[in-house]
């Protein structure tokens, strides 16, 4: 982790003494923008935030795409501005969303997280990281409200498509991996939302009844992971209550476990109207002023979005309930980062440098390797991938077929669709793609007249999903949907409004039809395929790619790229089953229902390729405080592909109960067909570290087994290790 530099502290510190109360509270309070471009002069009125530090969410119901040069400009005169109108001229953070893509305007869209997971590939999702932050300091943008690094162990949540999934471990590096690539920049990540976020049966914001292990054990240690190694400056205290107390004034989260545990050195920012809600929602205090001394006294720093905060903090500090230290604290963390990033010095976008860069060559070649590795194979009954030379006329089905597949949640500019005029929709690549040699035809719901004659047909299948909107059922819907604008700012219309038919009766009719036929879906979490699942003959998990998705899906479906994606969350057969994970803890009885079984249609870690790889000539062996795991990986197939390799760890007579298994390491391996290779896998001391009864991490006692495969359900070989007082053993050895 890297602390804040002593020249920044510094500067922070001579600053802050200079600076009057007035000052120092616009400090801690934001202001969003209107339709900048309309609106201007009002939202500089200083009643609503002259002196703001905190960002502005910089579109909002704009009436067109903006321009990346453009949306600079406008970021630009607005900084100025601010600047020039205060008395110590500090540059005000400029924040947005950047979920899967910044979301100022039209920049490169890539998965959605949950699909960036399926790749279980790090480096690729630091690049992706570097991307946004790139792509957002050009136009002036030096904060994102991004990683969302909640662990999901429901898919009724709605928001389970902005997560990397049910694993501690790979949502811990995907998130230290985004928040690496985005500080590069001079942008700074936000973790998201601190902390649990979600509770009964996938309800967004509800209280979380989490005990302290349960939240250390798995809730806590992405957000942990992303501050000490990706090097986080930004934390958003999450709408929910923990231990009785919102997140957004628990002391606990906010001083005793981050500041004084983790050593965080950035500042903390209150999720949208978050301590407004302390008084509102979990009724803490009668009024909202209140609400903000106690936020402020219990370690969050910055009430976002609107100026409304500034008044709320100045009635606190008139009625004497939040003091100046209180307020000289919290104002020299957002200070200090700021001097950090280096905001002093350059405050601006580049305008000509936003024109050059955004959505350029390069990303979107990357956004394509992303979508690429985000889709998982889940079925093939030696259908895919489809001969070129044999396919002369093609159906598609399913209203998504004529949607960039980017999901709705946070793609674009705030209520808007992302657009681009060299996206395109699976429809419109696959005719590219296949030419006019081969027929394309089309219909929202399978049309039996259409299938006539087709060698190959394609299902793309059409979910509402996102913020605000958990689901208390996973099947794939069957009414006909109606546009709809959620609270969240979601925009869900189009393609949803053209679902009239039953999904799940088309698909069966399809493969009913043709045997030569594949489902696509599409979609930000798991949904129930119980009811066709059987009767499919190919089914592809596509998640959400991106805005070069559509050729990804085409290059897998015709064989120029194998599938290499694994699923970073498990697929229940059904929603009886949910909560369904599977690091669980044993049952006393067992892990089921008498009449459903506890386990899974498609478990962690799945995904098929169209190559084969075979697993050979295991050892191991323990180097200081590590244990390192050799074998050959060879491809035995006839397709060039990637196998992802999982090491899980077992635990057995222990101080507490340990789950079932648990993923400690991964690894990515590409291979032509036929080609062997040595890999070696290292397991640190840390893989077999738990928190005993009196809480105390460390190097416990205990014996586990150490499992490699290529899913949490098919492994390769296994060995013993024990751990005696502070020291690693393999098997018998003492």
């Amino acid at each position: 982790m890297k602390e804040i530099s002593a020249s920044s502290a510094k500067r922070a510190k001579e600053l802050l003494k200079q600076m009057s109360m007035e000052e120092k509270l616009y400090q801690l309070s934001g202001c969003m923008i209107f339709d900048i471009g309309e609106t201007y002069d009002q939202c500089r009125n200083p009643l609503y935030g002259n002196y703001r530090s905190a960002g502005h969410f910089m579109h909002w119901k704009r009436k067109e795409p903006a321009a990346p040069s453009e949306v600079a400009a406008r970021i630009n005169q607005d900084i100025r501005a601010s600047i020039e109108a205060q008395p110590h001229g500090i540059p005000p953070l400029i924040h947005e969303e950047a979920l899967h893509g910044a979301q100022w305007g039209m920049a490169t869209m890539f998965p959605q997280p949950i699909g960036m997971a399926s790749s279980f590939d790090d480096e690729l999702v630091q690049e992706i990281g570097e991307i946004i932050g790139k792509e957002c300091a050009a136009v002036g943008v030096r904060q994102v409200l991004s990683p969302v690094v909640n662990i999901a162990r429901d898919c009724r949540w709605g928001r389970l498509m902005e997560t990397f999934g049910e694993d501690v471990l790979l949502s811990s590096n995907m998130g230290a991996a985004m928040c690496k690539g985005i500080r590069k920049n001079g942008v700074i990540a936000t973790l998201k939302h601190y902390a649990d976020n979600y509770s009964y049966g996938g309800r967004d914001s509800n209280s979380s009844d989490s005990s302290e292990r349960v939240m250390r054990e798995v809730y806590l240690p992405p957000f942990e992971k992303c501050i000490k190694e990706g090097d986080a400056l930004s934390v958003m205290a999450a709408y929910n209550s923990w231990n009785g107390v919102p997140c957004s004034c628990s002391r606990e989260l906010l001083t005793d476990i981050l500041r004084e545990e983790w050593k965080f050195p950035g500042f903390v920012v209150s999720d949208y109207k978050g301590v407004e809600g302390v008084c509102s929602s979990h009724h803490m205090t009668g009024e909202e002023y209140q609400a903000a001394a106690l936020c402020v006294k219990a370690g969050l720093d910055v009430n976002l979005p609107a100026a409304s905060g500034f008044s709320l903090l100045k009635k606190a500090v008139e009625e004497k309930i939040l003091s100046q230290e209180d307020v000289d604290k919290a104002v020299y963390h957002v200070l200090a980062v700021k001097f950090e990033i280096g905001l002093f010095e350059q405050p601006f976008g580049d305008e000509k440098e936003a024109e050059k860069i955004v959505r350029c060559e390069a990303h979107e070649k990357t956004a394509l390797e992303a979508a690429r590795e985000s889709i998982i194979l889940f079925k093939n009954e030696n259908v895919l991938p489809f001969d070129r030379n044999r396919t002369c006329r093609v159906g598609v089905f399913g209203a998504s077929a004529a949607e960039v597949p980017l999901g709705r949640n946070y793609s674009g500019p705030y209520k808007r669709r992302w657009e681009a005029q060299d996206a395109k929709t699976p429809l419109q690549f696959l005719k590219e793609y296949l030419g006019e040699d081969t027929e394309v035809v089309y219909s929202p719901d399978f049309d039996e007249e259409l299938a006539k004659g087709c060698s190959a047909m394609l299902y793309f299948t059409t979910i509402i999903e996102g913020e605000g909107l958990d689901r208390c059922n996973i099947c794939l819907p069957s009414d006909a949907m109606v546009h709809q604008v959620d609270g969240g700012g979601l925009i869900v219309d189009k393609a949803e409004a053209s679902v009239f038919g039953n999904q799940e009766e088309d698909i069966r009719k399809m493969f009913h039809t043709n045997r030569n036929s594949a489902v696509i879906l599409l979609n930000g979490s798991p949904v129930d395929m119980t009811g066709w699942i059987d009767s499919a003959s190919a089914v592809l998990e596509a998640w959400y790619p991106g805005e070069q998705g559509a050729q990804a899906i085409c290059e897998i479906l015709f064989g120029d790229y194998s599938p290499s994606g694994k699923l970073p969350v498990s697929v229940p057969k059904n929603v009886g089953q949910l909560p369904l994970f599977y690091a669980h803890k044993p049952s006393g009885r067992g892990y089921h229902y008498n009449e459903n079984d506890g386990n899974p249609l498609y478990p962690f870690g799945y995904g098929l390729s169209y190559t084969t790889f075979g697993f050979g000539s295991f050892s191991q062996y323990i180097k200081e405080d590590e244990i390192l795991i050799s074998f050959v990986l060879e491809n035995t197939g006839h397709y060039d592909g990637t196998e992802v390799v999982q090491v899980y760890v077992s635990g057995r007579n222990c101080d507490v109960v340990m789950p079932v298994k648990e993923l400690k390491a991964y690894r990515r391996v590409t291979l032509k067909a036929g080609e062997k290779d040595n890999v070696c896998i290292t397991l640190p001391a840390a893989s077999f570290q738990y928190y005993n009864q009196g809480m105390k991490y460390s190097l416990h006692n205990g014996d586990f087994t150490v499992m490699t495969g290529n899913s949490s359900e098919n492994m390769f070989n296994e060995f013993s290790v024990k751990i005696r007082e502070g020291r690693i053993f393999l098997k018998d050895s003492e």
